[in-house]
């Protein structure tokens, strides 16, 4: 049976009554990551991020020292679990939407999930999230999409956006391999933590990479893909539709050895 998540609301333990909004109310940002060590890796972006859309969503940022104090406030000391963050405001509502002030944060703690597995199989699906830029809840057009995939024998969903180009998939960003050179695709998407510790990983190891809009029609000059995020930093790909790569092994095991060659930041 799994595990409920211990839920933490601005540095105590959260009620009922704390909890009764964010059932009726879905608006806000989160990020979420892996506590390894006690450090983080990209802890720094994640917190960044964090605080942009803090500004973007409710007009104010929260102050560093309270997101890392009650992190380690909800961790009571453990140095290995999973942390999702989230950012919320019980002034904000339909009725007053333009209430500007710094937001409240909920923190849980759980166990890591395991990593997504290689070899994953993707149905491409026309779809772009609201506001792409932000790492947000509202997440009934991801589920939705995974849901769909999912009953149509696939593992999960590539997206796709009006433009035909590829852009994201449910959870995670996708990087392709050709030949040496890692290629991302360019349109509208979440600028993943894990994405990002992986493109300054490649350029300081001096390996090829660069971004450019890639349809579905350009996979076959593909050697293979693979999806990343903070829980899977690098799972191979085995097909998106009816195409399937011919294989990338090797490299998206140099990629996740890239990754895991970041260092951790203490909380």
């Amino acid at each position: 049976m799994a595990v409920a998540p211990e839920l933490w609301i601005d540095g105590r333990p959260a009620g009922v009554e704390d909890l009764g909004r964010q059932a009726l109310f879905n608006y806000g940002a989160l990020t979420s990551f892996r506590v390894e060590g006690g450090g983080v890796r990209g802890l720094d972006r994640h917190l960044g991020r964090l605080n942009r859309s803090a500004v973007e969503l409710f007009g104010e940022a929260v102050a560093e020292d309270r997101l890392r104090d009650q992190m380690r406030t909800a961790l009571a000391g453990r140095d290995e679990a999973w942390l999702r963050v989230s950012l919320f405001s019980n002034e904000l509502s339909l009725r007053q939407p333009d209430w500007i002030g710094a937001p409240q944060v909920m923190i849980s703690v759980s166990a890591p999930p395991s990593p997504l597995p290689h070899g994953v199989r993707l149905q491409s699906q026309a779809y772009a999230r609201e506001a792409p830029h932000l790492k947000h809840v509202a997440t009934m057009g991801l589920l939705r999409a995974r849901r769909m995939a999912r009953l149509a024998g696939f593992d999960d969903a590539l997206f796709t956006d009006a433009e035909g180009r590829i852009s994201e998939g449910s959870l995670w960003n996708v990087g392709f391999i050709e030949g040496e050179t890692v290629v991302w695709p360019e349109a509208r998407m979440l600028d993943g933590v894990a994405q990002a510790l992986i493109r300054e990983a490649l350029e300081r190891a001096g390996s090829p990479q660069r971004t450019e809009v890639v349809r579905l029609s350009d996979l076959p000059r593909f050697d293979g893909a693979f999806l990343c995020n903070s829980a899977t930093p690098a799972a191979e790909i085995a097909a998106v539709d009816d195409h399937v790569f011919t294989g990338a092994t090797d490299a998206v095991q140099q990629i996740g050895a890239l990754w895991r060659s970041q260092p951790r930041q203490k909380i």
